[in-house]
């Protein structure tokens, strides 16, 4: 999409203009009244993101359905493998469909009715899992569920990251990962001792909560601006900081970056490569690539096995990992706005690194019969450093940022093609995995560990840090001509 010289010339002088603006230090700041709120907590920030990240915690009662459930449901259904493989992986190729098109939902009808949307897709989906008789319901119920999914992954981080002050930002949207790793978590758990019916049902649950409590919030501030909708902006955002709280000065920005970004055409997926976005999408679709080829999905996929041969209960193992999978991506989250960004990604980067390698070494030495005892306590180590890594910065760190870098002009079609990047990462990594550990044990997780080893260098040489900064500062610093 072109534009005439004159507007190019006039709109790039208005952004510099901004952006100078933006991007100095204001005493406010300096006295800590971060963005009007200072005049006591801001409650509805806490109840708002709470009511959006139970689609975060359904997305995890989605992803953790399947594991506990297999051979209820192919004893109960008469399945054959393949039909429960379908049943298992057809949720992923739902979640592409939702990440493709929960961005530009998003982006027409707002954030609130996008959440509408996909929790109404999931109480489909699991209402046509529990009736089930047959493969063709499991899979359509599935299918749906996966769908939502999707939509989720996109709408709830970039919805929170909207909606928060800076100093709240990256907290609150690492609470998204948090809830998506409890929800995997108690489902696994739970479905230990519950029918595969009775699980289903039980993952309406937070569909309801969700449903209900979106009459209560407020719609996404900068959306409502973005779709000029003033004086419900003005009212969204005052109730979010409170009805004492001084919100001109923020406003005033917020409305100032819209300004600016309407003399620029609607984005399509081709704009994104034009060089005043190419920053920002390599940023957030190279950390995805980072986040899910480095073994993520295979590692889990592997997990009960490599109990199993270590001489764990395989339930009592995946629980001890479930359970240290929560601990850590919630002390990830409360760290997030104090350390940063780039150094919980590093932290995580060498951790992952470290983990790997362990867990290569046990495999190495089990294929060559050396150090039998040390092998079982190695796999052991290593899966468990690998897990605590990823849940302590790239479980939720990517998303964060992700969040945070894309103008709102192409946030959707941005943040949609990113969360598929995300997506066909997933579905890549554990289609391939068993193939890998069929070429050479040690050798995947030798090749994971150089695959994370590149993602700190990436981390290091590309990725900004966005802390303490305003949305509007970061896409300002990062798209420039």
């Amino acid at each position: 999409m072109a534009i005439n010289e004159d507007i190019e010339n006039q709109e790039t002088g208005d952004r510099e203009g901004i952006r100078e603006r933006l991007l100095v230090p204001q005493e406010k700041d300096r006295a800590g009244k971060d963005e009007g709120i200072d005049k006591g907590r801001p409650w509805m920030v806490y109840f708002t993101t709470f009511v959006a990240v139970c689609g975060s915690y359904e997305f995890g009662t989605c992803a953790g359905y399947s594991s506990p459930t297999q051979d209820a449901i192919v004893e109960e259904l008469s399945l054959s493998t393949a039909e429960y493989s379908v049943f298992g992986s057809i949720l992923t190729f739902g979640a592409m469909i939702g990440a493709i098109t929960g961005g530009p939902i998003a982006d027409f009808v707002g954030r609130k009715w996008t959440m509408r949307i996909a929790s109404a897709l999931c109480v489909a989906g699991w209402l046509a899992i529990y009736f089930a008789e047959g493969a063709l319901a499991l899979d359509i119920g599935r299918l749906a569920t996966g769908y939502g999914m999707g939509v989720f992954s996109y709408v709830v981080p970039i919805f929170i990251a909207e909606i928060t002050p800076k100093n709240l930002r990256g907290a609150l949207t690492a609470v998204n990962q948090l809830m998506i790793v409890a929800g995997v978590s108690v489902s696994f758990i739970i479905g230990t001792v519950l029918a595969w019916r009775v699980l289903a049902l039980i993952g309406l649950i937070p569909c309801a909560v969700l449903l209900f409590g979106l009459f209560f919030i407020p719609e996404s501030p900068r959306w409502l601006a973005k779709t000029g909708r003033e004086k419900e902006f003005e009212a969204a955002l005052q109730k979010l900081r409170g009805k004492d709280a001084d919100i001109s000065e923020e406003a005033a920005e917020i409305q100032d970056y819209i300004e600016t970004l309407q003399l620029l055409p609607k984005a399509s997926i081709l704009d994104l490569f034009q060089r005043r976005y190419l920053s920002s999408v390599i940023i957030g679709v190279g950390l995805m690539v980072v986040q899910q080829f480095g073994g993520i999905n295979g590692v889990c996929f592997y997990t009960s096995n490599i109990f199993e041969e270590a001489g764990f209960s395989s339930s009592v193992g995946t629980i001890t990992y479930a359970i240290l999978q929560v601990i850590v991506t919630a002390i990830g989250a409360a760290l997030v706005d104090r350390a940063g960004r780039k150094p919980l990604l590093l932290i995580s980067g060498t951790g992952l690194v470290l983990g790997c390698i362990v867990t290569a070494l046990s495999f190495f030495l089990k294929v060559h019969d050396l150090a039998a005892d040390a092998v079982p306590i190695l796999a052991v180590t290593g899966i468990l450093l690998y897990i605590a890594a990823f849940s302590a910065g790239m479980g939720a760190v990517p998303w964060v940022v992700m969040s945070e870098i894309f103008p709102i002009n192409i946030k959707g079609v941005a943040g949609g093609f990113a969360t598929l990047v995300n997506w066909f990462g997933a579905w890549a990594v554990s289609y391939t995995f068993n193939y890998l550990m069929s070429w050479s044990s040690y050798g995947t997780f030798l090749l994971y560990a150089v695959i994370n080893a590149a993602g700190m260098v990436f981390v290091i040489t590309v990725v900004p840090e966005t802390k303490g900064r305003s949305l509007e500062q970061i896409q300002a610093a990062i798209n420039r001509e």
